[in-house]
């Protein structure tokens, strides 16, 4: 268990700390010589059972309280503070109001200096302790009142005694789950290097442990860490709840800022846009509008955000709504993360509340739509599990996704009932987690899309695969994309002739006639290149009636073996094919693809080079911006190219 104290300046809570452990927490020389504390201190006793309890003592001075927040984001016990011959002061008031947005659900009262009171004193002290605590984590917690400046107090020897009980009834914390640490402190070490302190957030770290991929957050630098002290003693582990210093190899002090994280790759993916569930404290000195300026405490950093109210127009003191925090700076957070807020001047704190999106859109931010995102995220955390978020994910979650939500790796991940997992095409790919309706919703849409092509244009042989997400569900993830179109296949709902999909009831059969005419005409059309004869000399040549001609074009273009750039006018597939990679190679070159340099290399008239070009535009290979021609790079025409002929 680690215990935090809070409490206004000048109360005694370094003096108790040490009374109760033997450790002077005050380790900087103006600490000593000022007779305050200016920075975090730290300090460990013993249990009987074993383990070990720790104390971080914060300073209480008001211009300090980013530095309180700091040490108070990891603490599973709250001592709050209160000198008798003060009473409850400013920053009492506000250090149990930071620890209550914290989320700490546990504590206790220390009445310090009951020596320099009388008992008239006490009571009036103890009456405004009461009043404080009423509607607070610390309503009917134990009041001790405490000398502890005098040795062998008994109040100090209760107080312990209850500390100490309480930390062996406390159950471990499950150090299961993704690890971070929330960095409060980085120092370096003479002979061992650079030293990071904090309190673990979640999961397990183990010194020269290759196969966890621990990174520097925000920034993304890869750290590995070779030595670990855990409750100040030395272990091969440190686990979530734990006081840790972690030694690590490669990296430079300098690079490590308190607020920083250590934590598995697959915690974070920093964003400037966070929404959270944000509470005004009652004694909040103003209401919160659009685009307010707040200082934000989350795990051990300190940022300025502006503020966007999605839930009301604005939240005014004692309410409670839902905001976007937007950052100046990526920031790194997780669903449930609880923080704080003080006002623009840094001189009260506010509100605070918890984190339920880490990574929020900034566009849209009221629809409906992601209201109910926001709520479905609410239900969740609040013990709903992955279900409701999935009902509100109509192409489901992959796994990095999920992890960063659960803050668990994919294995410990559950699904819920009426949840299915697809799987990639691609063994190394992600997996999707999607309720079953909704999966059987994409395939339906899919599958309409495909037949509303093919009533559109009944001659063509289908779109291929990238040209149908966009008519179908432009927005899905290709890894998705590829498991839902190799299902539908399987399944027999859908066919491919090459690389143009179509439904099975959308074929072209040649009959024996058919089959001789095609193959006089199709080595014709090759043998044109860029310039084939239109449908009127090939029925001449062939001696065949024009719309016996035609018909069997467009049946061969159904079957994908020829392809129409403007009516009657038929391409071999294989010409398309060398037109796309001339394309594809102007596109790369400093023009870029327009319809000038296209009729200069492929020697075709200007209006013919454009029919080509509205072509390529039409089928989903290119798509024009202004006067040029831009490639889709997923298109099926680049899969299908050839190398492309030089450009001179």
């Amino acid at each position: 268990m680690i215990v935090g104290t809070a409490g206004h300046i000048d109360h005694g809570k370094t003096t108790l700390v040490r009374a109760l452990t033997g450790v002077d927490t005050d380790r900087l020389k103006e600490e000593k010589a000022r007779g305050i504390s200016i920075e975090l201190g730290y300090a460990y006793t013993p249990l009987a059972n074993g383990d070990v309890l720790g104390f971080i003592d914060v300073p209480g001075h008001e211009k300090l309280v980013h530095t309180m927040a700091a040490g108070a984001s990891g603490i599973d016990f709250g001592l709050l503070v209160v000198a008798a011959d003060d009473g409850v002061m400013p920053q009492t008031r506000e250090h149990l109001s930071i620890l209550s947005m914290l989320g700490v659900a546990r504590g206790a009262v220390a009445l310090t200096k009951t020596d320099r009171a009388d008992e008239a004193q006490l009571e009036v002290v103890r009456a405004e302790i009461a009043a404080l605590a009423e509607g607070t984590f610390l309503q009917g917690a134990p009041v001790f009142g405490t000398s502890a400046a005098q040795a062998g107090d008994s109040g100090v020897a209760a107080l312990k005694e209850y500390l100490h009980a309480q930390a062996q009834a406390v159950a471990r914390r499950e150090a299961t789950g993704l690890f971070r640490l929330a960095v409060d402190r980085v120092f370096t070490l003479s002979g061992h290097g650079t030293v990071v302190t904090g309190t673990a957030h979640a999961g397990q770290v183990r010194a020269d442990d290759d196969a966890t991929d621990l990174r520097l957050m925000p920034a993304g630098t890869r750290v590995r860490v070779r030595g670990i002290h855990a409750q100040n003693q030395p272990s091969e582990t440190g686990s979530a709840g734990q006081r840790c210093a972690l030694n690590l190899a490669g990296i430079d002090k300098s690079a490590i800022s308190r607020g920083d994280w250590i934590a598995d790759a697959r915690c974070f993916l920093p964003s400037k846009h966070v929404d959270v569930a944000l509470t005004l404290l009652p004694s909040a000195d103003a209401p919160v509008r659009a685009w307010a300026p707040l200082h934000v405490h989350i795990g051990a950093a300190r940022h300025v955000a502006h503020v966007v109210p999605i839930s009301t127009e604005s939240l005014a003191p004692g309410q409670s709504g839902w905001v976007q925090l937007v950052f100046d700076e990526p920031v790194c957070a997780m669903p449930g993360d609880r923080y704080i807020v003080r006002n623009a001047q840094a001189t009260r704190t506010v509100g605070g509340g918890r984190v339920l999106d880490p990574n929020a859109p900034d566009r849209k931010r009221r629809s409906a739509s992601r209201l109910a995102g926001l709520q479905a995220l609410t239900d969740m955390l609040d013990g709903g599990g992955l279900a409701p978020v999935l009902a509100h994910a109509p192409q489901g979650l992959d796994e990095s996704a999920l992890q960063r939500l659960t803050g668990l790796p994919v294995s410990e991940i559950t699904a819920p009932d009426g949840a299915v997992w697809i799987e990639p095409r691609n063994a190394q790919g992600a997996r999707t987690l999607i309720l079953a309706a909704h999966w059987k919703a994409l395939r339906d849409r899919t599958e309409q899309a495909l037949a509303s092509f093919h009533q559109s244009a009944p001659d063509e042989p289908g779109p291929d695969g990238a040209r149908l997400r966009r008519m179908a569900i432009p927005a899905m993830p290709d890894t998705l994309w590829t498991s839902l179109l190799d299902e539908l296949q399987r399944d027999g709902r859908i066919a491919r002739n090459g690389p143009w999909l179509h439904l099975p009831t959308h074929s072209a059969t040649l009959g024996q006639a058919e089959s001789a005419l095609a193959a006089r005409l199709l080595p014709l059309l090759d043998a044109g290149a860029f310039d084939p004869p239109w449908v009127r000399d090939l029925a001449k040549m062939q001696a065949q009636p024009e719309d016996t001609v035609r018909q069997l074009l467009r049946k061969l273009l159904r079957r994908g073996e020829v392809a129409q750039v403007v009516k009657d006018l038929f391409y071999h597939r294989d010409q398309v094919r060398r037109l796309a990679a001339l394309a594809a190679d102007l596109a790369a070159q400093p023009q870029g693809l327009n319809a000038a340099v296209f009729r200069d290399v492929t020697g075709l008239g200007r209006k013919r080079a454009i029919q080509i070009l509205e072509f390529f535009d039409r089928v989903g290979y290119t798509r024009r911006v202004r006067d040029t021609h831009v490639l889709r790079g997923e298109s099926a025409y680049a899969a299908m190219q050839p190398p492309a002929e030089p450009v001179s």
